[in-house]
């Protein structure tokens, strides 16, 4: 039997993704520096709410409340020991929630980088990663999930851990990267590098592509530099973060993602959804764009700077003119 993704794969040419998950645990009271997996004991009626806003707003596949669920993270909450069941609780909240929504719902257990330097710019090898990465997946497995979902991830290295990983655990994966530094990822990953990395790896992923980023207009740029028949992924931010009242608010209204929806199925992508800032409201307007907006033809980047804004670089990363891989390297932020 094919896995649930693969089978909604099949059925359809473009998938809802959900949206953000910090910034939705951060309305319901999560405070900055709190590691949100330890929500999947302490407040699950919180974490089902979180959930059910994306099956509600007409999401194909959430992910799970997981993002920071490694050994190497959660050691800074001292609950590195806790990595596997944490993942489970997520993924057995999501499971169900999915299997009592009446229809197909994907649950894909996130797995955010690790937060280490791979070897050898920094401490942690390979195999490190790739047990930190196995120990995660086998809780997000026991819990439920469908799929795995690598994502936020910058090193190439750290994308080929996981990749291993979920061979490992024997799961389906699908993988995104962060291209935030003028088309590039932090360590210097274009979107062409990442299609022939990925069409390389011995278990490639179901679908791969970009999450997060600077803006929307910026992440529809990346999607198309992708080649290759394997389904991609688009995931981009609400808009551009600004700080406002003491908080973080990003600016992008649920009718600008509506068009980032439409322009990300046209500019190649299969399964659609947002990141940071990216509300049920927000998923609801995408959903009834891409299910009433026939599709056209790939955009140009002057239309897409005209629906979505202007980018934050000239260069999309291809042409040379982007930070290289010998660039200082910092580690990731957490997914809002």
């Amino acid at each position: 039997m094919p896995d649930a993704l693969t089978s909604l794969l099949r059925d359809r040419d473009w998938l809802l993704a959900d949206g953000a998950t910090g910034t939705i645990l951060f309305n319901m009271g999560l405070m900055s520096g709190d590691a949100p997996e330890l929500w999947n004991e302490s407040e699950p009626d919180k974490v089902r709410a979180l959930y059910q806003g994306s099956v509600d707003a007409g999401s194909d596949l959430f992910l799970t409340n997981t993002f920071g669920g490694n050994a190497a993270r959660l050691k800074l909450h001292d609950a590195g020991h806790r990595a596997g069941e944490l993942s489970r609780m997520g993924a057995e909240i999501g499971r169900e929630i999915a299997d009592a929504s009446g229809r197909k719902i994907v649950v894909a257990g996130s797995m955010g980088p690790t937060g280490e330097i791979m070897a050898p710019m920094g401490p942690l090898t390979h195999e490190g990663a790739v047990e930190i990465f196995h120990q995660q997946a086998e809780g997000l497995k026991a819990g439920g999930a469908d799929v795995l979902w690598v994502e936020t991830i910058s090193a190439p290295e750290e994308l080929k851990a996981a990749a291993e990983a979920a061979a490992l655990a024997r799961m389906p994966w699908c993988v995104t990267m962060s291209f935030d530094t003028a088309g590039r990822t932090m360590m210097g990953t274009t979107s062409e590098a990442m299609s022939r990395l990925v069409a390389k790896l011995p278990t490639p992923p179901l679908a791969y592509g970009a999450n997060c980023g600077v803006g929307s207009s910026d992440l529809v740029r990346t999607v198309m530099g992708f080649s290759g028949d394997t389904p991609v992924i688009a995931k981009g931010n609400a808009g551009i973060p600004k700080y406002h009242d003491g908080h973080i608010h990003y600016d992008g209204t649920p009718d600008l993602m509506a068009d980032y929806a439409v322009l990300a199925r046209d500019a190649g992508a299969t399964i659609i959804g947002g990141c940071c800032g990216t509300t049920p409201e927000h998923l609801a307007k995408m959903r009834e764009a891409l299910e009433t907006t026939p599709r056209g033809p790939k955009p140009d980047l002057a239309l897409v700077a005209e629906k979505l804004g202007g980018f934050s670089s000239e260069s999309d990363g291809t042409d040379g003119r982007g930070p290289s891989r010998d660039r200082p390297r910092s580690r990731r932020r957490a997914r809002a």
